[in-house]
């Protein structure tokens, strides 16, 4: 039973799992979270143009590249999604660095606008499942921002301006969820990844699995 067990693993698909939340809804430590927990799902390190922020690393938060390397990128079509965030910014997914794990049956977490999310639903439509996490309260959202200190005052009020206009994307995700309880928050999400990873789509090696089930049936 083990050598099945080790054969579908080995033949599934990883999923893409894309997580988008207004900024102090908790995305991020919610994805924290879930890593920690899943030793099969990994994160996806974005590249961006932006600064390091105190604490950052390169290769760790994100992959911090030159304007001029993005560019680059952009014409070897090397990235699944790409966008310039309202805040002067720009960011992009390697192609490289999702493919490494979904072709060996790993899932890959991302933290992505719903522009992003639009953009790899149509690179990989049957790889993609969209969560998107709403706050409690838009107070909620300014007392996180507020209490977190890694943005200036200028930068929170950006952030809190631009919610509404997120959050009227709400319904283009497939599973939506109120994070009240970061604990609670997870664990709905876990369900999600654990169903999301028995669909059929995924597990590449079922058809030859059944198949040999038939063959066995029809020798009695």
């Amino acid at each position: 039973m083990s050598d099945i067990r080790d054969y579908l693993k080995n033949t599934r698909i990883g999923a893409m799992f894309i997580i988008e939340a207004p900024s102090g809804t908790g995305k991020t430590t919610v994805i924290k979270d879930l890593l920690a927990k899943d030793s099969n799902l990994k994160f996806s390190i974005s590249v961006t143009t932006r600064p390091k922020r105190e604490g950052e690393k390169d290769g760790v938060d994100y992959y911090y590249i030159s304007n001029e390397k993005y560019d680059e990128l952009l014409k070897q079509d090397a990235f699944y999604e790409y966008v310039d965030s309202q805040y002067g910014s720009r960011y992009g997914t390697l192609r490289s660095e999702v493919d490494s794990f979904i072709n060996v049956g790993q899932d890959v977490i991302f933290d992505l606008d719903w522009i992003g999310m639009q953009q790899m639903r149509q690179k990989a439509p049957d790889k993609v499942v969209s969560i998107y996490l709403l706050p409690p309260s838009v107070k909620e959202v300014r007392r996180r921002l507020e209490n977190r200190k890694t943005d200036s005052l200028d930068v929170i009020e950006k952030r809190m301006n631009l919610i509404a206009e997120k959050i009227k994307h709400w319904n283009e995700f497939d599973y939506v969820i109120v994070n009240v309880d970061v604990d609670e928050t997870v664990k709905k999400i876990q369900r999600i990844i654990s169903c999301e990873r028995m669909k059929r789509v995924r597990q590449q090696g079922m058809e030859s699995f059944v198949n040999s089930l038939i063959e066995e049936a029809n020798s009695k």
